[in-house]
């Protein structure tokens, strides 16, 4: 007998949920659980985590979708094991090992190596990545058993902390805790401390525990999530313009957050500005994201009046904002 299937009940849901991915899950396969338990309507991510990688993955609903390219620059911080002496075909622990090298470094080597890495360094995509070449991720041509040219690419390590390191034994290994820019690839960043080290290396682990102004100490599990009735779930999630912390304010009036909405410029005696988070003061609701140039506040992406009430409804005495008001 084929048992019934629950029809979840869809609904408007807006804002950022920072989960814990768990290991051995796609980022879009935690995405899509999430969103199952929140009922959510339309989900999206800020970019992808490995399923060998655990930790800091912010989900975006909603509206929050609508600005979740805005941290794809955002820096990462990572803490990472490479296990020295062996590569495998994908760099981390669920690839087949192709080389084994005896571990000769020392501790002052290591600590030397490490050096060489700090700062801007270039790096070569792995062909284990979604980085598409010609319309198709490198992952495919890999699983293909297919290589191609992959242009180096300029990242930043801004800190490599060692945290622990075990030379001798049956693995030896170190711990580190990379901050880096957008774009890192730690796998090629472990490859390549390997290599310098001459013993080859490959990463056991992996943990993402800073990503821009999100800490792992603010995250929920899916197994946590799951044990939690729908309304404390919901309280889980932050507000929209969680994605947009840097950006300047600028607060608007009712009848010029109508045209704003609109898609219409306004003027007004602003510093010229690439990034802004615009708001309406009556009631007081993020209406989008938008950049100042020449005393112009000229709309970048924007919330429908119907996402604006939506978020505001938890606010009994909130007033809708439609577009066109004046």
């Amino acid at each position: 007998m084929t048992a019934l299937r629950t029809r979840v009940q869809r609904r408007p849901v807006h804002g950022v949920l920072l989960l814990d991915k768990p290991l051995g899950l796609s980022s879009n396969q935690a995405l899509q659980k999430a969103k199952w338990l929140l009922r959510a309507e339309k989900a999206g991510h800020t970019g992808t985590l490995d399923p060998l990688a655990t930790g800091v993955l912010p989900l975006c609903f909603g509206a929050a979708t609508k600005f979740s390219q805005q941290h794809l620059d955002a820096d990462k911080t990572y803490e990472t094991t490479l296990r020295l002496g062996q590569k495998t075909t994908t760099a981390d622990a669920e690839g087949e090992v192709i080389e084994s090298r005896p571990v000769t470094c020392t501790p002052g080597q290591v600590v030397e190596v490490l050096d060489r890495f700090m700062g801007p360094i270039s790096q070569v995509p792995p062909m284990h990545s979604a980085l598409k070449k010609d319309g198709k991720a490198l992952y495919e041509y890999a699983r293909q058993g297919e290589t191609v040219e992959r242009e180096a690419r300029q990242v930043v390590i801004r800190d490599l902390d060692l945290l622990d390191m075990q030379l001798s034994g049956d693995a030896p290994s170190i711990t580190l805790r990379v901050h880096c820019s957008k774009g890192t690839y730690i796998r090629t960043l472990g490859e390549d401390i390997g290599e310098a080290l001459g013993c080859g290396a490959h990463l056991s682990a992996l943990r993402r525990i800073h990503t821009g102004p999100f800490d792992a100490a603010e995250c929920v599990t899916l197994a946590a999530l799951e044990a939690m009735p729908e309304q404390e779930r919901s309280a889980r999630l932050k507000s929209v313009d969680c994605l947009l912390p840097t950006h300047t304010v600028v607060t608007l009036p009712a009848d010029d957050a109508g045209r704003f909405l609109s898609g219409v410029r306004r003027r007004g005696e602003w510093p010229d500005s690439e990034h802004v988070a615009v708001y309406g003061s009556a009631p007081h609701a993020l209406l989008g994201s938008a950049h100042v140039k020449a005393g112009e506040l000229i709309p970048g992406r924007l919330l429908s009046p119907i996402e604006i009430q939506q978020i505001l409804e938890v606010e009994p005495a909130a007033v809708p904002i439609r577009a066109g008001q004046v």
